[in-house]
């Protein structure tokens, strides 16, 4: 540990990196990333940049999986202490909420980035988030977030009404057949 900065410094300038990259990747896109702008955004060289996070894939992907962590977090925290259909809708609308928020994420969202969408990873913590073990109701979760990122309804309170009233009624009835 640096007993200059309280941290690493090789951890350090890996954060400082990812944070220009974030930024820049918020501005203007996950796959328009360009090492020599996050350099000089971070005060160091493209070389330092190679030398401590890699070649642009492994910084679009280190990106991507930390706005993809931060995302889950929050989703998680806002599921905590719900079950059966009331989960699914807080999954829902507190996901939409997250990525809507999030620049890094929202950014994927707005430039339809290639981003794979039907991962099955990505179903997989869909499911975990909103309580079920069906992969079919999963992956239509998922879709259903991404509809409401792609085509909003006029405000919040009518993209509630609608994942309530038709998201968590559907999964309700699921869960009992």
């Amino acid at each position: 540990m640096d007993w200059l900065i309280g941290a690493d410094r090789r951890d350090a300038g890996m954060e400082r990196i990812y944070a220009a990259a974030a930024a820049s990747a918020a501005a203007h896109g996950l796959d328009r990333l360009n090492i020599d702008e996050i350099a000089a955004s971070v005060g160091c060289s493209r070389a330092t940049v190679y030398r401590h996070v890699g070649g642009k894939q492994e910084l679009r992907d280190g990106v991507l999986a930390r706005a993809i962590a931060r995302v889950g977090r929050q989703i998680a925290d806002a599921v905590a202490g719900h079950a059966g259909p009331e989960r699914i809708a807080v999954a829902v609308l507190s996901a939409v909420r997250v990525v809507r928020a999030d620049p890094v994420a929202s950014g994927l969202v707005r430039a339809g980035a290639s981003v794979d969408f039907d991962s099955p990873r990505l179903a997989r913590a869909a499911g975990e988030l909103s309580g079920t073990a069906d992969p079919l109701l999963a992956a239509w979760i998922v879709r259903v977030v991404l509809s409401l990122l792609c085509w909003p309804l006029p405000d919040e309170k009518a993209e509630e009404l609608v994942v309530r009233r038709y998201v968590a009624a559907v999964a309700g009835l699921r869960d009992h057949q």
